[in-house]
C-alpha cells in the first residue's frame, strides 16, 4: 500500500513539473523554466519528454495566442527566452545517440519573413529527436540555404513562412537545388501559416508539415530516403569494377 502511494505521489509530481514547464514558457518566466527543468531531472522525467511535453507544448500555446492576437512580439521573445532557459538544462542530458547523430537539417524562415515562432518549435523538437539542426534564423536569403546545405552536407532543408508574398522564395530554392544538381540529394520540407500541400506540389518541395509534430516525422522519412539512396549509389559504384573485371576475364 505504501509503495503504491509513493508511486502515485511520484506520478503526480511528474505531472506537476510538466505543467510548470508549460506555464513557464507561456508566462515567459526564465527562472521558473530553469527551475522546472531541474525539477524534471530530479523526479526522473526523461529529458526528451520534458522538452516535448513541457517546453515545446508551452511554445505551441504561445503560438496559438499569437495567432489569436492575444500575444505580441514582446511575449514571443520572453517565451522564447524561457524555452531556451529550460533547454540549456535538458539538452546536455539527452543520450549521445539522440544528440545530432540522426542527420543534418538546415532550418530557416525564408527571405522577406521575420515570423519565427513555428521555426523555433520545430528546431526544439528536431534537436530533442536527435537531429543536428543548423538554424539560419529568419529572413534567410535563398543562396544561404543552398550554401549551408552544401557546407554541412545536410540531408534536408526545412523552410517556413507565414506570409504569402514570400512563397516564391521557396520555389526559388527548389529551382536552384535543381540547377546545381542537388535536387533529390538534398530533400526539402516546408511549413507555416501561408503554406499548404498544394503549394508544396506547385513549388516542387518534397514534403509539407502542417505542424511541428508532423514536420519531425516527415523529416525522419526524408533523411532515411536520402541515406538509403546514398547507400544504394555506393553499392552500385563498388559493384561496377567487379562486373567489369568479370567481363575482362
Amino acid at each position: 500500500m505504501e509503495l503504491n502511494h509513493k508511486r502515485d505521489e511520484m506520478m503526480l509530481d511528474k505531472e506537476e513539473v510538466l505543467k510548470k514547464l508549460v506555464q513557464a514558457v507561456v508566462d515567459g518566466n526564465l527562472e521558473l523554466a530553469e527551475a522546472a527543468a531541474k525539477d524534471a531531472v530530479r523526479v526522473g522525467i526523461e529529458p526528451y519528454k520534458a522538452i516535448i511535453e513541457g517546453l515545446a507544448k508551452g511554445m505551441e500555446i504561445v503560438g496559438e495566442k499569437y495567432d489569436q492576437k492575444e500575444y505580441f512580439l514582446p511575449e514571443l521573445l520572453m517565451a522564447g527566452d524561457a524555452m531556451y532557459a529550460g533547454l540549456n538544462v535538458l539538452l546536455p542530458l539527452l543520450p549521445k545517440r539522440e544528440s545530432g547523430g540522426k542527420g543534418t537539417v538546415i532550418l530557416g524562415v525564408v527571405e522577406g519573413d521575420i515570423h519565427d515562432i513555428g521555426k523555433n518549435i520545430v528546431k526544439t523538437m528536431l534537436t530533442a529527436s536527435g537531429y543536428k539542426v543548423i538554424d539560419l534564423g529568419k529572413d534567410v536569403p535563398v543562396d544561404e540555404f543552398i550554401r549551408r546545405a552544401k557546407e554541412e552536407q545536410a540531408q534536408v532543408i526545412a523552410m517556413s513562412t507565414l506570409m504569402t508574398p514570400t512563397l516564391l522564395s521557396i520555389q526559388t530554392v527548389e529551382e536552384k537545388l535543381k540547377a546545381e544538381g542537388l535536387k533529390g540529394k538534398v530533400k526539402t520540407i516546408i511549413g507555416g501559416g501561408s503554406v499548404s500541400d498544394g503549394w508544396r506540389e506547385r513549388a516542387g518541395s518534397d514534403a509539407y508539415g502542417k505542424d511541428a509534430m508532423e514536420a519531425v516525422s516527415k523529416v525522419k522519412l526524408l533523411i532515411e530516403s536520402v541515406k538509403a539512396a546514398a547507400l544504394q549509389l555506393k553499392d552500385s559504384q563498388e559493384q561496377k569494377p567487379k562486373e567489369e573485371k568479370k567481363k575482362g576475364t
